[in-house]
């Protein structure tokens, strides 16, 4: 899809730039980072702990009416999940800080009230009450952990393998970059860190890498074709001559999590966002970040990325 004419913006020139603003947005990924097992960012029940209380009413409930019924009565950052046909809803409600584990009585009482004040003619019984203690919170920061880690370690090898190492290196170095600033800024606006967030960071991962292998493509290309380029001008070229399509995908991408994130609901609001960050800052980073680490790791003589200025 052709909207514009040929390019020729010199990204490289502004590298360092860009290095200052991608360290701003690390340092604060960390700090996230280092927040999340201290319990010092907004955790989710799912790592931070809670009680859950399944009901079962007797007949069917709009999701959206419960929602805000529960948000009036101040359960509103309550964990929704509803079983299809069988007019079940699992509550889940995240224990306060310095919280007793003798809530759940007080919690389940509190959230019952709510439903037979506001919903007299759809009387419920209780089938579950249970507790989701901080072990399974810290079993799950582990597990999310070990996912991410080996999610770029997978990556690291493929593109070593499709490529070189450096260019492994390079790719893990934006992706890493990529997740770490979009917890970063979500930590910043205070959203809540719960699974579906770590999925959407996954998520974030491999769509990073899409598209920095085909800039990567791209670069490995015009290294064969242009032996006489050196190494700044012909990166230049190879981002510019794929900028058509990057902005094109990454905008129809940004356009229908757009859609998701104002239409889809409250259950896939965050991870809407989560996605719509990841989108922009992939975008930025496989320009301005992962690129600019092949400059400063030129390679060994005989090596496709030796041409250097």
């Amino acid at each position: 899809m052709d909207i514009w004419g040929d390019t020729n913006i010199d990204f490289l020139g502004k590298r360092r730039v860009a290095l200052v603003v991608s360290s701003v947005l690390v340092l604060v990924g960390l700090v996230a980072a280092l927040a999340i097992p201290l319990g010092k960012a907004n955790l989710g029940t799912d790592f931070a702990g809670g009680v859950a209380v399944q009901f079962r009413f007797e007949k069917p409930f709009a999701m959206e009416k419960v929602r805000g019924l529960l948000s009036d009565g101040g359960f509103g950052d309550a964990d929704l999940q509803e079983f299809a046909g069988t007019n079940k809803l699992l509550v889940r409600v995240k224990r306060e800080a310095g919280g007793e584990k003798g809530e759940l009585q007080a919690i389940t009482a509190s959230v019952g009230k709510v439903f037979s004040s506001e919903m007299p003619d759809n009387p419920y019984t209780i089938d579950l009450t249970t507790e989701v203690g901080p072990t399974v919170g810290k079993r799950l920061q582990k597990d999310a952990l070990w996912a991410i880690t080996i999610a770029l370690f997978g990556i690291l090898l493929y593109v070593a393998w499709r490529f070189e190492f450096r260019f492994g290196v390079a790719a893990v170095t934006a992706t890493f970059h990529d997740v770490v600033a979009v917890l970063g800024i979500l930590f910043l606006i205070d959203k809540e860190i719960n699974l579906l967030i770590v999925t959407g960071l996954l998520t974030i991962a491999g769509y990073s890498l899409t598209d920095t292998v085909v800039v990567f493509d791209r670069i490995r290309e015009n290294l064969r074709k242009r032996s006489r380029d050196t190494l700044v001008p012909l990166i230049n070229k190879s981002i510019n001559e794929v900028l058509r399509r990057t902005i094109v995908t990454s905008g129809t991408t940004l356009l229908v999590l757009l859609a998701l994130f104002t239409r889809g609901g409250e259950v896939i609001h965050d991870f809407s966002l989560t996605l719509m960050l990841g989108v922009i800052v992939g975008t930025y980073s496989s320009i301005f970040v992962a690129s600019p680490v092949l400059l400063l790791w030129k390679g060994k003589k005989g090596k496709l990325i030796t041409r250097s200025e």
